[in-house]
This record gives C-alpha cells, structure tokens and sequence, in this order.
C-alpha cells in the first residue's frame, strides 16, 4: 500500500466530537471556503452552497434539534445545501422557464455537488491539524430545521459539519474488512452474516476498551437494532420537505 501524509491522514479519519473553545481563524475560513468552491461539479452547474451558522439563536436551536451538546458550541458549525435556487433564478431573471429543476435527476446532481465539496472540506479541514464530526442529525427533524434555516425553495440541507481544534483523541474505529465492501465487476450476491463472527468481535473490543461509553456492542447486534427497526420519525419527512421545495416532484 502506497503511504503519504494525505492517504495516512485519510485512513486515520477520527470523528472529533470534543473541541477547544475557539473558533476558525479568517485565514482557516476563506481556505475552507475556497476550497469548497473548487470542488468538482457536475455539467458545471455547481448545484450547492455553504452555510456558516455563526447566529447564536440558530446554533441553539439547531443543536436542540441535533440532540448533540456540541453541536454549535466550540468550533465552527457548516451546513452542506443542495442548491437548485441559483440557477432557476439565474434561467427566470433571462427569461427562461423552470427547465429541469424541479427534476430528480437535477436534485441528484446537486446532492452529488454537495456531498463531494462537503467531503473536499473534510480533508482540508484535517490537513490544517483541524478536526470534524459529520452531522446527519440536521435531518432528524427536517421541517423544523427548514425553519431555522429560513431556505428558498429548491434547496435542501444535506449534511452538516462542526469543526474545531480537537480536544480529544479518540481511539480509530474499526470498519468492515474490504472483502465485503469492494468488489471487481460484479456485486456477489452470496453474503453471509456469519463470516462476520470475526468483525464482530473486533469492534466489541474496540467499544469494551474506548475511553468512553463503556458499552459492548458488536456491528451485527447495531443492524438488527433499534437503528433500523421499522418506526415512524421526524426523518419520514424528508420526502414531504423534498416536494414542499419543489424538488423530485417527478417522483411521486
């Protein structure tokens, strides 16, 4: 395996979920900024942009939503928006109609442009000796955030980022070995749980010897789990939100 400081910076991603209270310097904001607008995009319609939640009304609210103490507290909170906005104001104000932004297709490129310059930001952030926790949470309760957020129409918050200097340094989680993630040509359609039995019991020792919350737990036990037991939540919305911003309406 090919060893440099990006790839070993990469494969020793640690989510931080404790920061020093200080916030980005202007320097470490405009590189993050700019390398997010860098980030590649598809058919050249750079379908997103970037929040930088510094409102301290907003931040409590939305780490009220997150349930997450250290969501909007130290650091910087960002929050990744698929934007179809720009450009149907861009095609209205020249006098063209809608086109195809109400389209999944047009929702799915936006989605791509977010998550590839979200991820781009990631590896900037930890080469400045920064660290980072993703935050799906934003969607826990999708219309309220949508509120807080005060969004036009043809936009959708996709992820979140709170980012800061680590306070902590948390043990490396282990992940499923590659024999059942990468594959050459072909899906293999032969899965069998069992020859996880040895995964299982590397992430129980990862979570029996982690630093903090003392639980034993192993990956099979948190699929069949609760996490995706069949429940009505707040994140059922998301369909709803999509239509309500005039997004996927080809998709009923």
């Amino acid at each position: 395996m090919i060893h440099n400081s990006t790839i070993d910076q990469q494969i020793n991603h640690r989510s931080i979920r404790k920061f020093k209270a200080q916030s980005l310097t202007t320097e470490q904001l405009t590189t993050l900024f700019t390398v997010f607008q860098h980030t590649a995009t598809s058919l050249f319609m750079q379908n997103t942009t970037l929040l930088h939640i510094t409102d301290e009304e907003k931040l409590a609210k939305i780490r009220q939503l997150c349930n997450q103490k250290y969501v909007g507290a130290e650091g910087d909170l960002f929050i990744f928006v698929v934007d179809l906005y720009r450009n149907q104001q861009i095609r209205q104000q020249l006098g063209q109609d809608d086109g195809r932004v109400h389209t999944t297709d047009l929702f799915m490129q936006g989605m791509d442009d977010t998550l590839l310059a979200w991820q781009n930001v990631a590896n900037a952030v930890e080469s400045m000796g920064l660290g980072y926790v993703p935050l799906g949470t934003i969607n826990d309760h999708p219309l309220a955030l949508l509120e807080v957020l005060d969004l036009p129409k043809l936009t959708f918050p996709a992820l979140g980022m709170q980012v800061g200097v680590p306070d902590q340094n948390p043990q490396l989680k282990p992940r499923l070995p590659l024999k059942f993630t990468t594959f050459e040509n072909n899906y293999p359609q032969n899965f069998n749980v069992a020859e996880l039995k040895d995964y299982d019991q590397t992430v129980e020792k990862y979570y029996d010897l982690r630093a903090t919350n003392h639980r034993i737990d192993s990956f099979t036990k948190q699929i069949t789990g609760a996490k995706l037991d069949n429940k009505k939540i707040d994140r059922d919305q998301l369909p709803q939100l999509l239509h309500q911003q005039g997004l996927c309406l080809d998709w009923k």
